[in-house]
């Protein structure tokens, strides 16, 4: 009985059980499972592979995406691209494998979000610095679209949302928010930043998808701005880590 699942720490939010529940459904695959695997550290996944040896692939989701890399036999270039691993293979030699499938899914979605032209020409704001955020990053560079790197306690050539004057949001037309802030149940939540400076100029991309609309989009939505959640990255990861574990 194949068996899948998604390795977080907290995954009232996720719809990936829903999503590959109803795909196993119209494959007519009835014997495959996908479960939610929720461990309080990282440091209990060897037992969670021991309890289950049908396993044949897992998502993973925050905080883990960093912290699963020692328990991996190896990375493919996605991940290594990223430094962060969403998708794990299990192969038949008993391997573990770490892929990464969301920046792909994220680059294919933000192109479809944004208007036609000259990309370069945008400058974006990526709110977030944690794995979800380097999946992004790599995206941004893909695509050849400048940025920063907006978090609590910047690093390197980051910036700290107390740096985040009005002046800096009107000249990133792209905002994008990988944090957490405002995903079920803590809806009213949202990132930090002054919001009184955005226009309908403005594009803002929430990786959130559930709720499907975000404080922060609500709040770029009352000022004219474009708003997309991640529902989309999230179907097109998904299929691509289908792929992964079907070849």
């Amino acid at each position: 009985m194949p068996e899948f699942g998604l390795l977080g720490r907290s995954l009232k939010h996720s719809f990936s059980q829903t999503y590959f529940t109803q795909k196993f459904h119209n494959l007519g695959l009835d014997d495959h499972h996908y479960e939610l695997f929720e461990l309080t550290i990282i440091q209990e996944l060897p037992a969670l592979l021991t309890a289950h040896p049908e396993l044949r692939g897992l998502n993973v989701t925050i905080p883990y995406k960093e912290q699963v890399w020692p328990f991996l036999n190896a990375v493919a270039p996605s991940a290594a691209k990223v430094g962060a691993v969403n998708v794990i293979e299990f192969r038949e030699d008993g391997h573990l494998i770490g892929h990464n499938t969301d920046y792909a899914g994220f680059r294919d979605s933000l192109r479809s979000f944004l208007p036609n032209g000259n990309l370069s020409a945008i400058r974006a704001l990526v709110l977030g610095s944690g794995g979800a955020s380097k999946a992004v990053e790599v995206a941004l560079r893909e695509l050849g679209i400048g940025y920063w790197v907006v978090s609590r306690n910047a690093m390197g050539a980051g910036l700290t949302y107390q740096e985040l004057t009005p002046r800096l949001l009107q000249e990133h037309q792209l905002i994008i928010n990988t944090t957490p802030l405002g995903t079920f149940p803590e809806v009213h939540e949202c990132p930090p930043i002054p919001y009184e400076a955005l226009s309908g100029q403005h594009y803002l991309y929430d990786l959130i998808y559930n709720p499907r609309e975000t404080e922060f989009m609500r709040r770029g939505q009352a000022a004219g701005a474009s708003t997309k959640n991640g529902f989309e990255m999230l179907c097109l990861q998904a299929e691509a880590a289908w792929k992964i574990w079907n070849r």
